[in-house]
């Protein structure tokens, strides 16, 4: 039976109240801990335990931290970077060009300088070089050091690896391995095929972070204090966040400790970011994902590759605020060409039918940082997996997303095995590819097979899971402090979303581009704002302009708004149904 009767919302999805056990758990959960009711509901959906609930609320490290001697490699390579820092050798760090790679690579710039040595940052260009090590840049590297750390890459680079004649090469990766490892001198990654998954869910990031925790234990071993690790937790969350790792586990430490560290406002780079996105309240994962993690994504994707990290490490306030400039400008023409890109991608899907296992277009010309944000705008249209792909010169360069249960790291890895691709890799939600233009159609094609098996095809409009109904008077600002006591919400923990039945419509009006902003309540009640970014896209942006004074059924999340001082609740607006 759909919540409130709604089948076919005005995005096409079905509502979908909490099942009556989680019902029935949630309630059993209030009466044992005397946590607010939201809370518990938020608890049981999850699966958590009454008697674990406390620990679930206050995630720590001490309690979640895994060892990291259990990843394979990993003492191996802990004691070559505490070798290469003691003996003042040359080293060189070759990190990817998104938040996770830039993260990865501060994070060590940083634990490194601390202890008075200063690597070499490298990282590639997006359009010229392409994803992860190439033969020549290695090469050079090692010409020049003794030392290469690969960060979020390096785990399929058997021949750039090979080419690092001379220098030692450590890779702390999180991309899914072959079965063959390259010929590094240690690989440490949670996604080696002879891991057991306990620690699949990390970012690069987190796995560089173990690392330092493991070398930080040798030196204690040696009697020799190291850097402060816990200050560095707000480049483990940022990445955490941005590269979409779900919330579980130690993941989840992650992100509440290092969002309390950013809040401290110590690291320069995050500091001028913030305030040139416009950041005028604390932290939280969506200022992560939507605010920061963009920006920071725009040097890599159509300006200068290593700008990301160079803003994440630096020490100096004036040089943060100045590529912190930059990457909003950057930004700003990323959103003009992905505007472009989306357009004449969703138009080629429409056209090419929606029907299918896998959405993808192709273009010539289109811009090689923006596929893989088309391609999530593809995913979240369709509720397929999606790739996007660019062709220049004859070469296509492509990037996926992946929708929640469907794996897309292997099928990709396995086209490039059967020689359809050129060089494909990725984990399960998200990977890149570059294939020869005219073996497009027959690698999208086996693609869709493969993704066909693990039933991409029967997935349909995502059903809207919504945990409860509210009237806008009941909608508090306390309400949502509880709520937030049970995050951080994000990948694999999404938060609460809840309907309010049958609301008048009282204002209503489209803000910039596509997004609308709307006041409403229930008759003779209490009034609530409401805000859909992205409205006039699909039809829920006209339908509620044009109400006639219709009530309707809205659906989304609480979040807080802050305005010159004052604190309101609105709804972050996803859906709606005549009611």
């Amino acid at each position: 039976m759909a919540f409130l009767g709604v089948e076919r919302s005005l995005s096409g999805r079905a509502w979908v109240a909490p099942t009556a056990n989680v019902t029935r758990a949630a309630e059993a959960m209030a009466q044992q801990t005397q946590l607010p009711a939201p809370i518990c509901q938020i608890l049981a959906r999850s699966g958590v335990p009454a008697e674990a609930a406390e620990a679930y609320l206050a995630p720590t490290l001490r309690d979640l931290m895994p060892d990291p001697r259990s990843l394979r490699d990993m003492e191996k390579a802990a004691t070559r970077i505490l070798a290469a820092i003691h003996g003042r050798e040359r080293i060189a760090i070759f990190a990817d060009y998104d938040v996770d790679g830039g993260s990865s690579a501060a994070l060590l710039i940083t634990w490194m300088r601390d202890l008075g040595l200063d690597a070499t940052l490298y990282v590639p260009d997006r359009i010229d070089e392409g994803y992860g090590p190439n033969e020549a840049a290695m090469a050079q590297l090692a010409a020049d050091h003794d030392l290469i750390i690969c960060v979020d890459c390096g785990t399929l680079s058997h021949d750039p690896i090979a080419a690092a004649i001379g220098a030692d090469v450590v890779v702390l990766d999180h991309h899914l391995g072959a079965e063959t490892l390259p010929p590094a001198y240690a690989v440490v990654n949670p996604n080696r095929q002879d891991e057991d998954g306990a620690l699949a869910h990390l970012c690069a990031a987190a796995v560089v972070f173990l690392a330092l925790v493991e070398a930080g234990r040798q030196l204690r071993v040696a009697g020799t204090p190291g850097p402060d690790l816990m200050a560095m937790l707000d480049l483990v969350g940022l990445a955490t966040v941005a590269d979409v790792a779900p919330l579980v586990g130690v993941n989840r430490a992650f992100v509440r400790q290092g969002l309390k560290v950013m809040a401290r406002r110590a690291r320069p780079g995050l500091v001028a970011l913030s305030d040139v996105a416009g950041m005028d309240t604390a932290p939280t994962p969506y200022h992560l994902g939507y605010l920061l993690g963009p920006r920071i994504n725009a040097g890599g994707r159509i300006g200068q590759a290593d700008l990301g990290a160079r803003l994440l490490a630096t020490q100096d306030p004036h040089e943060a605020a100045a590529l912190a400039e930059r990457l909003n400008t950057l930004n700003a023409e990323r959103r003009d060409i992905e505007a472009q890109v989306r357009a004449q991608a969703l138009a080629q899907c429409e056209e090419r039918g929606a029907n299918g296992p896998l959405a993808w277009a192709v273009g010539q010309g289109w811009h090689p940082g923006v596929v893989g944000i088309v391609a999530s705008r593809l995913k979240e249209a369709t509720n397929r997996p999606a790739i996007v792909i660019g062709v220049e010169d004859g070469i296509g360069k492509g990037s996926g997303r992946s929708v929640s249960g469907i794996d897309l790291g292997a099928p990709i890895q396995r086209l490039a095995v059967e020689g359809l691709l050129i060089k494909g890799g990725g984990h399960k939600m998200a990977a890149g590819l570059t294939v020869a233009e005219d073996k497009i159609e027959v690698a999208m094609a086996r693609l869709a097979e493969l993704l066909a098996r693990q039933g991409a095809g029967a997935l349909g409009p995502a059903d809207l899971r919504l945990d409860g109904m509210l009237m806008p008077d009941a909608a508090t600002v306390e309400l949502i402090e509880q709520i937030d006591a049970a995050g951080p919400f994000g990948a694999g923990a999404p938060a609460p979303r809840y309907a309010f039945s049958a609301m008048r419509i009282h204002h209503a009006r489209r803000v910039g581009e596509s997004h609308l902003k709307i006041s409403f309540g229930a008759p003779g009640g209490a009034r609530m704002d409401g805000i859909a970014f992205g409205a006039f896209d699909g039809d829920l942006g006209p339908a509620l302009s044009d109400h006639g004074g219709a009530p309707f059924h809205l659906a989304g999340r609480l979040e807080i708004n802050s305005f010159r001082g004052r604190r309101s609740v609105q709804l972050r607006l996803e859906d709606a149904s005549p009611a």
